[in-house]
C-alpha cells in the first residue's frame, strides 16, 4: 500500500493458509487488515506456495517464520528453536541464482544472523548474501497503525561497506512513508538483542504493577489510583501500568525465556534470575486469580456454572497463545466447574489446539473436558444461570452488556471477577453482584475506604 511500485509476495508451504489469504476470509483477525490486503492484492501484493520461483525473483527476502520455545533437548523450556530460520536459509541458498539481501524478521536469539550467514555462505554458486536484522515491533490489535506510523524501525547489519549498503537499501524502502529520523541502524547483534529487551521491559512493567495489585487487595489501596499517580511521573510514563489477570500472547513469555537462556549461557546467573522473576510473577498472578475465584465462592466450584468472558489474550485479536484465560479455565476445570466460554473471535478448535500445546490437555486425553467446557454463541447465553462471571479479555462489548438481565438469570449470590478492571464495579454492586477485581479493595473486607 505504501510502496505501490514494490512487488511483495508472501509464500508459505501451507496451501490452505495461502488460499485463505487470497479470499476475504483471512486466516487471522486484525482490525483494518482486510482493507489493506484488498487494496493491494493482485496489484503488487501476492500470496503463493511457489517458494522457489519467488526466491529467484526477489531482491530482498524476509524470514518471518515461527521460532517457538524448545520443548525438549538442551535449553528446553527457555531457548528458542531456530530450526525454521535455518531451513529458510538453506532453501534460499539452494534456489537463488543472484545475490540477495536476507532479512531476519522473526524474533531470534542474539547472533542467529551469524548462523544464517554461515549457512548461505556455503553455497557453491559464488553468490553473496547480506544478512540484516529488522525485528518486528507491531502489536496485535493495533498492527496496522503501528505499521503506518511506527515509533521506530530498527535495521541491524554488518558494519562493512556491503553490510551498510544493504541496510541503507532496506531503509530506503521504509523511508517512502516513515520519517528518516525514525529509522535506526545498528550492528546486527544490537538489533537482535533490542527486540528481546523491548518485550522484556514491557512484560516487566505488567508484572510489576500486578505484584502491586496483590498488595493493594491486602491493604485496601486501589491499584488504578496507584497506576495513575505513578504514571504521571514523566520518568515512568503511563503505558503498560494496567493491572490484569496477567500477560499472554506469542512474544512476551517466549522472548523473556529466550533472554533468560542467553544470560544463563553466558554465565550471567543473577541476570537470568532477575528476568525469570517476571515470568514467575505472571504465573503467580494467573494462579492467584483462579484461587481467589474458588475461595470467594465458598471454597468450591464443583458442579457450578462459571462463565468466562473472553479467551483471546487481548482485545482486537483472535490469538490465544499463552492466554491467561486458558490457565484459569484449566484450574477451574480441575476444581470441577462447568465452564461456559464466550469470545467474539476465538473458535473452539483454537482453544483446544493451544490448550493441548501449552498445557498438555485435550478432549482426547482428558475425560469430561469436552462436556464441561462449553463455548457459547454470545455473552448472554454464556452467563445465563451462572454462579459466577470472569471477565478475562477487555473486549468493549463486555462493558455494555445488560447486567441487570444477566443478574436476574444467575444463581445467588452472583459473583463477578473482573480480570481486566473494565467494568463499573459500583453499578454492578448496586444491581446486587458481589464484585472482585484485580488490585481493588473489597468493601466487604474494609470499612474505611
Amino acid at each position: 500500500k505504501m510502496c505501490p511500485k514494490v512487488r511483495v509476495c508472501v509464500v508459505d508451504l501451507n496451501q490452505k493458509q495461502i488460499d485463505a489469504w487470497n479470499t476475504d476470509d483471512l486466516p487471522i483477525y486484525e482490525p483494518g487488515l482486510l482493507d489493506v490486503v484488498k487494496s493491494s492484492r493482485g496489484r503488487n501484493l501476492f500470496f503463493s506456495t511457489d517458494i522457489d520461483a519467488e526466491i529467484i525473483k526477489a531482491d530482498i527476502i524476509f524470514i518471518s517464520v515461527n521460532t517457538p520455545t524448545k520443548t525438549q533437548g538442551i535449553g528446553a523450556g527457555r531457548a528458542a528453536n531456530i530450526k525454521n530460520c535455518e531451513l529458510c536459509a538453506r532453501k534460499i541458498a539452494e534456489v537463488s541464482t543472484t545475490d540477495k539481501i536476507v532479512v531476519e524478521k522473526s524474533t531470534v536469539p542474539v547472533r542467529t544472523a551469524e548462523a544464517i550467514r554461515r549457512v548461505m555462505k556455503c553455497n557453491d554458486k559464488g553468490l553473496k548474501f547480506q544478512v540484516l536484522s529488522n525485528p518486528e515491533f507491531l502489536a496485535e490489535g493495533t498492527a496496522i497503525s503501528d505499521l503506518t506510523a511506527p515509533d521506530r524501525v530498527l535495521i541491524g547489519g554488518s558494519q562493512t561497506p556491503e553490510g551498510l549498503a544493504a541496510a541503507e537499501f532496506l531503509a530506503a524502502v521504509y523511508a517512502r512513508w516513515i520519517p528518516r529520523e525514525r529509522i535506526l541502524t545498528t550492528n546486527l547483534w544490537s538489533s537482535e538483542c533490542s527486540k528481546l529487551v523491548a518485550n522484556a521491559f514491557l512484560a516487566q512493567r505488567v508484572s510489576s504493577i500486578n505484584s502491586i495489585s496483590a498488595l493493594c487487595e491486602a491493604t485496601g489501596a486501589d491499584v488504578s489510583e496507584i497506576s495513575r499517580a505513578v504514571g504521571m511521573d514523566a520518568r515512568i510514563g503511563q503505558r503498560f501500568l494496567s493491572a490484569s489477570v496477567g500477560f499472554g500472547g506469542s512474544c512476551f513469555q517466549k522472548d523473556i525465556l529466550n533472554l533468560v537462556y542467553l544470560c544463563e549461557t553466558y554465565g550471567l546467573t543473577e541476570c537470568a534470575d532477575y528476568w525469570n522473576q517476571v515470568i514467575l510473577m505472571n504465573n503467580y498472578q494467573k494462579k492467584r486469580f483462579s484461587e481467589k475465584m474458588v475461595a470467594k465462592m465458598f471454597n468450591t466450584v464443583t458442579g457450578k456454572k462459571v462463565s468466562i468472558l473472553g479467551y483471546a489474550f487481548k482485545a482486537d485479536t483472535g490469538d490465544v497463545r499463552e492466554t491467561p484465560s486458558m490457565f484459569v479455565v484449566r484450574d477451574l476445570f480441575a476444581e470441577g466447574a462447568k465452564i461456559h466460554v464466550y469470545d467474539p473471535q476465538v473458535t473452539r478448535d483454537d482453544m483446544w489446539s493451544e490448550m493441548q500445546y501449552t498445557c498438555g490437555i485435550s478432549p482426547a486425553n482428558t475425560p469430561k473436558l469436552d462436556e464441561n467446557v462449553i463455548t457459547s454463541e454470545n455473552a448472554l447465553a454464556a452467563c445465563e444461570g451462572s454462579h459466577a462471571i470472569a471477565v478475562l479479555t477487555e473486549w468493549d462489548e463486555f462493558k455494555t452488556l445488560d447486567y441487570e438481565k444477566i443478574y436476574a438469570s444467575m444463581s445467588k449470590p452472583a459473583f463477578i471477577f473482573d480480570g481486566r478492571n473494565i467494568l463499573d464495579h459500583d453499578k454492578l454492586r448496586e444491581i446486587g453482584f458481589e464484585v472482585h477485581a484485580i488490585g481493588k479493595p473489597d468493601p466487604n473486607v474494609f470499612d474505611d475506604l
